[in-house]
């Protein structure tokens, strides 16, 4: 057997392994249009507290119930986006999308992402709302990075990202919204480009 024989072998089993350990139908166009649907929520958001004739948020109040469903309408649009087009892709690579894989990076990413959310309820609860923004991002990058170890890597990259952005929120959490919008909008467009790029395509 030659040399040559030998690293194709090698190759081979690599490839095996990778597939039974990751999960590569992540679509690079969902995190396109999760960005997208990211920023037309938040100018959504802008325009009610802009026609409010405030600055803040009343808590409680009507404009605040209708942002929340605006968050609500963004988050099922970007999970049933994500979902529709990683069965797609999953199809075209003849792989099943609910495996022991994927369940595993569905577990990783929901354990960080749940408990932030929690404790951001717990925050809004006790009226301390300055931080809202801060810790989205950065219990999102923290979900985010420990998926990535089933799935792309440079799903970490974006996490990372998503931290950083989140920490530097927290020194100037007047600025939330606009690092929202830049956390959540324009880094998934950059991000899902990236990825639809080198991988998809």
């Amino acid at each position: 057997m030659s040399t040559e024989d030998y690293l194709n072998d090698i190759t081979e089993i690599k490839d095996l392994m990778n597939k039974s350990t990751r999960f590569f139908s992540l679509s690079g166009l969902s995190g396109i249009l999760a960005g997208i649907y990211a920023l037309i929520g938040a100018g959504v958001a802008y325009y009610l507290v802009s026609i409010s004739g405030r600055s803040y948020l009343i808590i409680g109040g009507k404009i605040f119930r209708y942002i929340l469903l605006d968050l609500g309408i963004v988050a099922f649009l970007s999970i049933t986006t994500g979902v529709l087009l990683s069965v797609r892709k999953s199809k075209n690579n003849g792989e099943s999308l609910w495996n022991s894989t994927s369940k595993r990076l569905l577990g990783a990413f929901m354990v960080p992402l749940i408990t932030g959310g929690i404790y951001i309820l717990i925050k809004l609860a006790s009226h301390h709302y300055g931080l809202t923004g801060s810790l989205m991002l950065i219990f999102y990058g923290l979900a985010l990075v420990n998926a990535s170890k089933y799935t792309i890597g440079n799903v970490k990259y974006l996490g990372y990202v998503q931290i950083i952005l989140g920490l530097i929120c927290a020194v100037y959490p007047g600025y939330g919204f606009w690092f929202w919008v830049l956390g959540f909008g324009v880094m998934h467009i950059i991000y899902g480009s990236l990825i639809y790029l080198k991988h998809d395509r």
